[in-house]
């Protein structure tokens, strides 16, 4: 019975320990940080309700209807029926095909079928929501990756020195000799010509994945070679601690803060890259809901008399990267022992 009822109290103690943080007050406190935040889980929930926000209709192509085995778009927003889980989860690709109103190469204003107007005959609305949705996905999957490989190699070059420290820290200036951009290109060039008709997310996120942990490695192995210094790790050591238990249990955990950091920041970076990819024609396919077609299909048409094809692509794409980059930077400087 005491075990019992003294975990849920653990749990309690350290959830009020960390909410009450130092690091966690100052980021309470500050109006910016709070507001980026803000904005960070509005496009969460945009993301995530892509499918209830931009419904698809049957009026522009229904081919994502048929694969949901939906009959009429109301139903999408029934629980019941399993064409709303499989919309919320695990969208089938034709979902992401913007929903084309129209042919005419003219953009039409917004209206009561094209919230935000059509650019090239493309919803502009259905292609920014749905657009939310796939930035996420190749956020976090390029995020995870990179953060997990620069973490690896940047533990092992920092806590074994020597050659092997000398080696990768050598391949990782060949990295950084180039810009991340043209690295990132020269890739997804490379693995669409040689693997024709793969998915559309596999060379950008290899090609994203290799690019950028580099800089992860980097800065994990700088906090490796502090921490690795330190008393309790000399203790583990004499206590029998194999290496690998050292790394992951002892030196890698205390080395983390200032790599989150960076990896929230790149989390609303990303996105800006893959959309500079699309505009240079190297990105998704035609009609792919992502953020970059549409600025893409707005270069012919920047007049003022059609405001809307560039005017709500840029307020996404600024206020997306404005909040990551507000909420990162507070991050940083929350968990930053020098601002203390």
């Amino acid at each position: 019975m005491t075990t019992i009822s003294a975990s849920p109290q653990r749990r309690e103690s350290r959830l009020k320990s960390f909410l009450t943080s130092r690091p966690v007050l100052k980021l309470r406190r500050n109006k910016l940080a709070m507001f980026g935040l803000a904005i960070m889980l509005l496009f969460v929930l945009i993301a995530f309700f892509a499918p209830f926000i931009a419904r698809p209709s049957s009026e522009a192509g229904g081919n994502c209807l048929r694969d949901l085995n939906l009959s009429s778009p109301n139903q999408i927003y029934n629980p019941a029926h399993g064409g709303f889980w499989r919309a919320l989860f695990a969208a089938p690709p034709s979902c992401y095909a913007i929903e084309r109103e129209s042919f005419a190469p003219n953009p039409t204003p917004p209206n009561a079928q094209a919230y935000f107007g059509t650019s090239q005959g493309y919803d502009i609305f259905y292609g920014l929501i749905w657009g939310t949705r796939t930035m996420f996905k190749l956020s976090l999957i390029i995020v995870s990756i990179t953060l997990v490989v620069g973490i690896v190699i940047g533990a092992i070059s920092g806590f074994y020195g020597g050659w092997i420290d000398n080696l990768i820290q050598r391949f990782i200036d060949v990295i950084f000799a180039l810009p991340g951009l043209v690295l990132t290109i020269i890739l997804v060039t490379f693995l669409r010509a040689r693997n024709p008709g793969v998915d559309p997310l596999f060379p950008i996120i290899v090609a994203f994945t290799v690019a950028g942990w580099a800089s992860y490695a980097r800065l994990v192995r700088g906090e490796v070679l502090r921490t690795r210094q330190l008393e309790y790790v000399d203790a583990a050591r004499s206590l029998g601690a194999r290496d690998w238990r050292l790394i992951l249990k002892h030196v890698v955990p205390n080395s983390l803060a200032s790599v989150i950091t960076i990896a929230v920041l790149d989390l609303g970076t990303i996105p800006l890259s893959v959309a500079a990819l699309s505009f240079l024609g190297l990105g998704f396919p035609t009609g792919y809901a992502e953020w970059g077609q549409l600025v893409d299909f707005a270069r012919a048409w920047l007049q003022p008399q059609f405001w809307w094809v560039m005017v709500y692509p840029a307020a996404f794409i600024i206020l997306f990267s404005l909040g990551f980059n507000l909420f990162g930077d507070a991050l940083r400087d929350a968990y930053d022992p020098k601002s203390r």
